[in-house]
């Protein structure tokens, strides 16, 4: 999945000159946390966040200043070294990007010109939509070693009982690098036949688990 196909091209966004304080009332009427700063060609100069305009302004109690204070224009207090991304990176890049920068956003750009951005929340509606969590069903888990066809052997059991998969995830076991968790959303609320013949078939299912169920 790209990046267009997620991301918000409904933008709100100020100019540099704006002040503080229409910031402060666009970010509360729009119900955003993220404020990308463009000038008269749409190009992206700046980002403000709810952060930057609690750090710039002073306490509540100091009425006067604060009054001042938010007649600033926004290039006082926005940022200016804004990591973008492109229509066409892979969510799941950008994923890491805003992880590995520990940031809230990424405005996105194209042809030089702000053309989407893409927030924390999208990316957790996306994560939903593409395991299926918000959708009737149950979900499996399957430790299996780290070799070729493995999710093929799982499928195949599957399939025979019938059961429609809603989404497949695949990560390393923490505990030992040569196995990996296979995890399963599947369209039925009763998996209790699947797993029984997942067993059968010598696969060590980790959940579900039931008290009293062989492992």
């Amino acid at each position: 999945m790209i990046v267009e196909e997620i991301m918000n091209t409904t933008i709100t966004t100020l100019s540099e000159n704006n002040s503080i304080a229409e910031a402060i009332q666009v970010m509360d009427e729009k119900k955003i946390r993220h404020l990308p700063i463009i000038d008269q060609n749409q190009q992206l100069i700046g980002l403000v966040t709810d952060r930057d305009i609690r750090d710039a302004t002073p306490s509540i109690f100091e009425t006067e200043e604060l009054k001042q204070e938010l007649q600033n224009p926004l290039k006082m207090i926005m940022k200016t070294d804004v990591i973008t991304g492109h229509p066409h990176d892979f969510v799941e890049e950008i994923s890491a990007i805003l992880y590995e920068h520990r940031i809230g956003c990424l405005p996105i750009i194209n042809h030089n010109r702000l053309v989407g951005i893409v927030t924390e929340t999208d990316l957790l509606r996306t994560l939903v939509e593409l395991t299926g969590a918000h959708q009737p069903g149950s979900q499996i888990e399957v430790r299996v070693p780290n070799r070729t066809g493995m999710l093929h052997e799982i499928s195949t059991v599957i399939r025979n009982k019938n059961a429609n998969i809603q989404s497949v995830l695949v990560y390393p076991d923490k505990k030992d690098e040569k196995y990996k968790i296979i995890v399963i959303r599947l369209q039925t609320m009763n998996p209790l036949a699947l797993i029984e013949d997942l067993k059968k078939s010598g696969h060590h299912v980790l959940w579900p688990n039931h008290p009293g169920m062989p492992s």
